[in-house]
């Protein structure tokens, strides 16, 4: 299982917010950059990175602050938040993004991803971030009337790399993992899942690898992580 520990980008600073409201943000580093070096100094592989203020606005608004992450780093990124557009897409995977995230559009416009997918091949993820049972868009502040299921089939076979699943209603809140929801969900699909939202200790991430069914290919690590709830050390060796 790979571990993406978080990088969260509000107004250039890496924030934790709660349940998604950017009003709630905690600053954790004023450098993003910084940031990210310190991950790769604690042995992971990845980094996921979302432009929270790109996500509610619908375009880029911490540019520099992922450039900087990219010229710091070796390991591959993925970011989302804001990405809209097929050139979009490209801009960021020229500047050296492995792996492109689509949440909004994924709903309203499931061509565009399906059209990334085909030009770049597992370099794009969908955003998948429920709420309530039904799937959040624009930034979590609209709700749709679809289920993640049904927003995830649609990806199927077009070359989608990975699948982020987001519990919005644990998300910050150090709940603890919801097992068997992201499970059902890999169970449901062929491709790859990836757990976010709620994530309080190394044992969540036991439970995830133990559980029965298709394996979760990976988990999101965030407030946790921060707060020191989570040891990196502990967390990779666990996930191995």
């Amino acid at each position: 299982m790979i571990l993406y520990p978080a990088i969260d980008l509000k107004d250039g600073q890496c924030v934790r917010v709660l349940h998604g409201d950017l009003d709630t943000a905690t600053v954790f580093n004023a450098s993003p950059a910084d940031q990210a070096g310190q991950f790769v100094d604690a042995g992971f592989h990845w980094i996921h990175v979302v432009d929270l203020n790109g996500a509610v606005q619908g375009k880029a608004v911490n540019a520099r602050a992922v450039e900087a992450i990219l010229e710091s780093v070796s390991i591959p990124v993925q970011l989302g938040g804001g990405i809209r557009s097929l050139a979009d897409i490209e801009r960021w995977i020229e500047a050296g993004v492995s792996r492109v995230i689509l949440g909004t559009v994924a709903v309203r416009e499931p061509q565009v991803v399906k059209e990334a997918a085909r030009r770049w091949p597992e370099q794009i993820a969908v955003s998948v971030d429920v709420r309530k049972g039904k799937v959040a868009v624009q930034g979590w502040t609209e709700d749709s009337d679809l289920d993640a299921v049904t927003v995830a089939k649609q990806f199927e076979d077009v070359g989608v790399g990975a699948l982020i699943i987001t519990d919005i209603d644990r998300d910050g809140a150090l709940m603890g993992f919801n097992v068997e929801a992201f499970g059902a969900i890999a169970d449901a699909v062929d491709i790859p899942v990836i757990a976010a939202g709620g994530l309080a200790s190394v044992d969540d991430i036991v439970k995830l690898r133990a559980r029965k069914g298709v394996p979760i290919a990976g988990a999101i690590l965030g407030r946790a992580l921060y707060t020191g709830a989570i040891r990196p050390a502990e967390a990779l060796k666990v996930a191995a």
